[in-house]
């Protein structure tokens, strides 16, 4: 379903003031196409993409009259995943929070949190990451995206219709394991596909795993490792021997799990959590 964006949202995703997009608005009849009740206008996300363009031929060299017949001439631009990796990278390295939010949102909206991690959010991370192991002083970049990208991610799960009740999926990290970034991805994409599911975030102690699966009777775990350090196979063991079903997932496992209770990619949880629940409504739990 298409969004309607208010003006201020959209001056905040373009990095400009809400006054240089009224202007636009005058000057080159670039305004919103939409009206809420009647009186406020509100932009489209065609127009969203449009103004978009047009701020990228603007950035490149071009008037802002040119650009602007250009971006609301013909078809609606489409935005590749590496202008998209671009404009998140030049606002994480301005510590522009604002504009930041609006891009993630927009992005998250437009492909989907599986659609937005693998082709735009992996890749900016990775890059960042590649500069930093080079001698480039971008941690804080990193630092701050990762954040932005967080609270993105809480704010897309929370825009789908509440899941059905009944069991659902348990998402949680080993009580070593500080980055849980890829956890918060599936977490948003089962809402997306309309699974229950609860995230308890990273470095989650032991025992408040073991009590939350004790407390939620989830159809499957999902135990997060990155790394063969943070793996905790006796916290599986437990989990296993209370009866739960649990998976393995992240790189950290790869050399300790069997290929059956392991995955390190985002469709196969997906593929494996639908599966598991699935069978949970044609076998009831005991």
């Amino acid at each position: 379903m298409e969004r309607s964006w208010p003006p201020g949202k959209v001056a905040e995703l373009l990095g400009v003031s809400p006054v240089t997009l009224r202007t636009w608005a005058a000057r080159y009849r670039v305004g919103a196409s939409l009206r809420d009740d009647g009186r406020h206008r509100r932009y489209s996300d065609a127009d969203v993409r449009r103004l978009q363009h047009m701020r990228r031929l603007i950035d490149g060299g071009m008037r802002a009259r040119e650009a602007a017949a250009a971006a609301f001439s013909g078809a609606v631009p489409e935005i590749s995943p590496v202008e998209r990796t671009d404009e998140l990278e030049r606002a994480a390295e301005g510590y522009d929070y604002g504009t930041l939010a609006a891009l993630l949102d927009e992005t998250l909206e437009a492909l989907g949190p599986g659609g937005a991690w693998t082709e735009v959010l992996v890749p900016v991370l990775r890059h960042l990451g590649d500069r930093w192991v080079r001698g480039d002083a971008c941690f804080a970049s990193e630092w701050v995206l990762t954040g932005e990208i967080s609270l993105a991610l809480q704010r897309c799960a929370a825009r789908f219709a509440t899941a059905p009740p009944g069991r659902g999926v348990l998402l949680a990290c080993c009580p070593g394991e500080r980055h849980g970034l890829p956890m918060e991805v599936l977490r948003a994409a089962l809402a997306e596909a309309g699974i229950p599911a609860v995230h308890m975030g990273q470095m989650v102690p032991a025992e408040t795993t073991v009590a939350g699966a004790a407390e939620l009777d989830p159809v499957v775990v999902f135990l997060w490792s990155m790394s063969v350090t943070t793996a905790d196979e006796p916290l599986v063991r437990r989990l296993r021997h209370r009866g739960f079903d649990v998976v393995m997932a992240g790189p950290g496992w790869e050399a300790l799990a069997g290929r059956r209770s392991w995955v390190d990619d985002l469709s196969a949880a997906l593929e494996l959590a639908t599966e598991r629940l699935k069978r949970c409504t044609t076998a009831p739990h005991a």
